[in-house]
Order: structure tokens, then C-alpha cells, then sequence
């Protein structure tokens, strides 16, 4: 990796990308929203391995975003394609040699949430990882403390809720919010067949709303080298459960679907970029703390009303259980109160 961390260094002439964008299938137009480009193919990269995948370009872009520096991975590997964990997490650990502090990760996923449509976009808030479960994970082995890395990282925190926050917020304006999803929990599958009737429906049953095959590892590794990250699933295909009828899963649906959000997505992407400066996202953080600590206090108060409780309430601030379980509550209050 040294190697190919100063061939690009060199290319560059000392400028440094704070971001990185991982692509998902079909996803590779995301280059588009760069200014200032600079491709460099795989090929050129020392050491560096290839893609197989269809949609998948093969290539590193280096470029802008206002004034946000990116590299955005065109090509991402995956275990089914015969490469190990370290080698399909190596582009992780790639940009972050380079500089890069906070990642995105973009996939192409099904829908187990009943509720979700095909070309919905979920803002990824948990994973589970069942490769990696099972042993088949990035970092095992010795420890690799180049960023500081621990030996047992915690994974209950791998998704930035600042940056979940900020793509929610990004999404208003650009009138998305009929197709996205604020959150949901990505499954991660080895692949390369998809999930039968059964599998589909054991993953919605332990509480996973969309599944792919890649994504978990590169966040597993992201965050051991200190990279706060945000996940973004579009959701390509709706998954077959035990006596549903129609079409098979295929991969020419899943590239069908992007080409239909593919604008929506970038559109999404660059945006959220453009506000990654890190005062913004402290801002952000900050807000949600004092939200969430002001929520709390006020909560615990026995002596509120059920006006003061509806007016303590911030929406943006909870998850979706959080509401419901609020929503509960409430209506109890309103059963008993004069």
C-alpha cells in the first residue's frame, strides 16, 4: 500500500482529499458531480487489485466539490469476486493514507422492508455483517495500529448520526423525502447468489430492512482507522419472500433502477459534500447533543403537561422507535387527562 499511497501523492501535488465516496453498482456517475478532475485507472495503481463487476468502471477520481477536496472510488471489490477481506477493504485503508477523514459509502441494495419501494434511498444507521460474523472479517489477524486502531473497535457507533442528520436535512430542500428513508439496517450477505424466499425472510425477521453484498466491511475498516462514515443504500429491487409472485432478483433491474435515481443520488451526494466542512458538521453535532439533552430533561420531568410535553418533543432528534414509543406515550397521557 506505501506504494501506492506515494504514486498518487505524487500525482496530486500535495493536495489532500478529506473525503472519500465508495460507489456502489451503477453508481460510478457520482464522478459527475466533481470539478477539476483527475481519472486514474486501476491499472496504473501499484499493487493495486481489479474490478469484474459489471457497472463497476474501475477507476479513482480526485477532484472538487466547492471547495472540498474527494476522491471517489469507481469500482468496489467484493469477496464474492475471489479477493479476501484485505483486499476488498484496501481502498479503505488507501484513502485514508492519503488524508481522507470522513467516508461515504454508496450501495445498490434489496428491499426487505415491506414498506420500502425500488428506488427508494435509505440513510444506512446499522448493519449486521453476516460474513463477518462467521469469521470472514477485514481485521482479523494482527492488529494494525497505523491510525490508531483498536485491537476490539466498537461497531454500535459506525455510522455517523451528525452526518445521518445531515444528509436528512440535505434531502428537504432537493424535495426527496417522498423516496427517502431517514433510517433502516443494512444486511450484509457474502453473495454472489441472491437471498432465496427463506433467507429474505429470516433477514426481516432479525429486524434488517435492505441487503446487499459489500458495504459492512469497508465501514468495519473505516472506522478502525478513525473515519466517521455515512451509509447510503438505494433500494434496486424488492425482495421475494416465501409465496410472493413475479420477476426474480436480477442484476440488469438493479442497473434499471440506478439509471432512474442515478441524478436524484448525485444530486444528493454533492450537496451533502459541499457542507462537509468541519464547522458545519460540528454545528450539527453540537445542535443534536443539546436537542437530545434538552429532550431528555424535559422527559424526565413528571410535572409536564401534555401540551408542554408535545411542545418539548423534537422530532429530528429521534429515531423512528423513539417516535413510535413517544407516539405511545402520549396518547396514554391524553386517555387520562382532563
Amino acid at each position: 500500500m506505501t506504494q501506492a499511497t506515494e504514486y498518487l501523492k505524487s500525482l496530486r501535488g500535495g493536495v489532500v482529499p478529506t473525503v472519500g465516496v465508495i460507489c456502489g453498482s451503477g453508481l460510478s456517475g457520482l464522478a459527475n458531480c466533481l470539478e477539476d478532475k483527475q481519472v486514474v485507472d486501476y491499472t496504473n495503481i501499484p499493487h493495486f487489485p481489479q474490478t469484474t463487476i459489471v457497472g463497476h468502471t474501475g477507476e479513482l477520481v480526485f477532484g472538487k466539490v466547492d471547495v472540498v477536496n474527494v476522491v471517489l472510488m469507481r469500482g468496489r471489490f467484493h469477496s464474492y469476486e475471489g479477493h479476501d477481506m484485505k483486499t476488498v477493504t484496501m481502498p479503505v485503508k488507501l484513502m485514508r493514507s492519503l488524508g481522507v477523514e470522513i467516508l461515504i459509502v454508496t450501495n445498490a441494495a434489496g428491499g426487505l422492508n415491506r414498506s420500502f419501494n425500488v428506488g427508494d434511498i435509505m440513510i444506512i444507521s446499522d448493519h449486521i455483517g453476516f460474513p463477518m460474523l462467521a469469521g470472514n472479517h477485514p481485521l482479523v489477524g494482527l492488529n494494525d495500529t497505523t491510525f490508531g486502531g483498536a485491537r476490539f473497535p466498537p461497531m454500535s457507533d459506525a455510522y455517523d448520526k451528525a452526518l445521518q442528520q445531515l444528509v436528512w436535512e440535505t434531502a428537504t430542500p432537493l424535495k426527496m423525502h417522498d423516496y427517502m428513508r431517514r433510517s433502516g439496517t443494512y444486511a450484509f450477505v457474502s453473495g454472489p447468489t441472491y437471498e432465496t424466499g427463506a433467507e429474505s425472510k429470516m433477514l426481516l425477521m432479525m429486524g434488517c430492512d435492505s441487503v446487499g453484498m459489500s458495504t459492512v466491511p469497508e465501514v468495519a475498516v473505516a472506522r478502525h482507522c478513525g473515519m466517521k462514515v455515512i451509509g447510503l443504500s438505494l433500494i434496486t429491487s424488492s425482495v421475494r419472500m416465501p409465496g410472493d409472485v413475479g420477476p426474480v432478483a436480477s442484476h440488469e433491474e438493479v442497473i434499471d433502477t440506478v439509471n432512474e435515481r442515478a441524478e436524484a443520488i448525485q444530486n444528493l451526494v454533492k450537496n451533502v459534500i459541499s457542507k462537509l466542512e468541519n464547522e458545519t458538521l460540528a454545528k450539527i453535532e453540537g445542535r443534536l447533543e443539546n436537542a437530545a439533552d434538552s429532550y431528555e430533561a424535559r422527559k424526565a420531568s413528571a410535572s409536564l403537561s401534555l401540551n408542554q410535553r408535545l411542545e418539548s418533543i423534537d422530532i429530528n432528534s429521534m429515531t423512528p422507535l423513539e417516535a413510535l414509543q413517544e407516539l405511545h406515550k402520549l396518547k396514554k397521557m391524553a386517555s387520562i387527562t382532563p
